[in-house]
């Protein structure tokens, strides 16, 4: 389970760039980060970053800092290789999926818990829409970028989350399925402690995490991903899925309760924890409202949301 997406590679890209559940994500963390007044001018920490994707979103929102730190050698090789927002057509990627908002889309309100995660801030939006404008063809063509990357702005850091170096402080993380990646309690609760450690007081996590454990048997292959088997061991028991790719890429993770990655975060010291549904992006014609609908029903994840 370590090392997986190093085998994983490319399939990984197609999955984040086609899977509805995917899109699901990133238009909630989207939300979540205009909720919090964007980005700009902001430390960022992006764990678990894959091949890079949030950890562009959130250079292109402004931030001063963005370090992508993932376990995985080769998603890190992938994620340098990306480049910035524009190179290899990764903008005509994320806007493929969602991960820009129509010019004039409204952001969504949040939980109480959800305020300012150290520094001032403006909107994410305002950077989002103006990229919305430009088309996926030039992008691709490479004429032009979607957005402005400082150089130097972000990094990208081959590390094992639960033994972070001292990298911050930090005013914000963003974690996309990583702590269903523990291996046992140990590993959770270290996550969380070396998140904390690397956050200002008052800083803000924003988590990703599965819901597997309250649809045990739900089939989330319209939606890209497959639960193949579960297996009861250890500390929580463990899901063999798929990515739907072609072909299908297993991987395997921890079906943790979300009341575990609770403990864990108070545990480490954050002061409060929140939780927000999923948010699906608008219906168009390859995925209309009903299939939305059904999504929110039962959907792949939710948002934990954490204050240092």
């Amino acid at each position: 389970m370590r090392f997986q997406y190093d085998t994983i590679g490319e399939r990984f890209v197609e999955s984040k760039t086609t899977a509805a559940f995917a899109a699901a994500d990133t238009h909630t963390l989207l939300g979540a980060l205009d909720a919090l007044g964007g980005v700009r001018g902001l430390d960022t920490l992006d764990l678990a970053c894959g091949y890079g994707y949030n950890t562009r979103l959130l250079a292109r929102g402004g931030a001063r800092r963005a370090v992508g730190v993932d376990i995985s050698e080769e998603m890190i090789r992938l994620a340098r290789a990306h480049g910035v927002i524009g190179g290899n057509g990764v903008g005509a990627l994320e806007l493929a999926v969602g991960a820009v908002r129509p010019v004039g889309a409204a952001a969504s309100g949040a939980d109480e818990d959800t305020g300012t995660g150290g520094g001032t801030a403006a909107p994410i939006g305002a950077a989002s829409t103006e990229a919305a404008s430009i088309s996926a063809a030039s992008i691709e063509a490479g004429s032009i970028e979607a957005g402005s990357i400082e150089a130097g702005s972000i990094e990208y850091v081959v590390a094992d989350a639960a033994k972070l170096p001292q990298m911050g402080p930090f005013d914000l993380a963003t974690a996309v399925y990583l702590f269903n990646y523990a291996g046992d309690r140990s590993a959770l609760h270290a996550m969380f402690r070396s998140i904390r450690a690397n956050l200002r007081e008052g800083g803000r996590l924003l988590a990703i995490v599965p819901n597997a454990g309250a649809y045990p048997n739900v089939d989330w292959s319209p939606y890209g991903v497959r639960i193949v088997d579960r297996v009861q061991e250890g500390d929580a028991p463990l899901l063999k899925a798929q990515f739907l790719t072609q072909p299908p890429a297993d991987f395997e993770f921890r079906e943790w309760a979300h009341a575990d990655f609770a403990e864990a975060a108070v545990e480490a010291g954050f002061s409060t924890v929140g939780w927000q549904p999923t948010r699906t992006p608008p219906a168009d014609g390859a995925r209309d409202e009903a299939y939305w609908t059904a999504y929110r029903a039962w959907p792949v994840s939710s948002l934990m949301t954490c204050t240092a």
